[in-house]
């Protein structure tokens, strides 16, 4: 196998794989989505959660609406003291976050209270 062959059988999959890992990063990091310049504080039900990577979210039924509130990732949302079984449907549970720009029932969350208890997500 000559030198130019090789190289491009080398060099072609590690191009693919940066370039996926830069466009991957660059879809999940859009945070200027959502307006800071807009928060919202919303109390509602808990419809369904899901505790996944890259962030949880719940399915948020407020008294107009319903919301899909991306959370934390996981790891966080742990190590800040928020289990998966707290975000349990029928839970009654309050989010202040900032609201998607163009995804008029998206909210992207900054603290969540459940009961007494108030988690820091950022």
């Amino acid at each position: 196998m000559n030198k130019s062959v090789s190289k491009s059988v080398i060099l072609t999959p590690l191009l693919a794989c940066a370039m996926l890992a830069a466009g991957t990063a660059l879809a999940h990091h859009g945070w200027s989505e959502y307006d800071a310049a807009k928060p919202l504080n919303l109390s509602g039900t808990i419809v369904e959660s899901g505790y996944t990577q890259p962030h949880g979210h719940v399915l948020l039924q407020s008294a107009d609406k319903r919301w899909h509130v991306v959370l934390a990732p996981p790891s966080r949302m742990e190590s800040r003291g928020l289990a998966k079984e707290a975000l349990t449907s029928g839970a009654k549970v309050t989010v202040y976050g900032y609201p998607h720009r163009s995804k008029l029932d998206e909210l992207r969350a900054e603290r969540i209270t459940i009961g007494e208890k108030t988690t820091e997500l950022r």
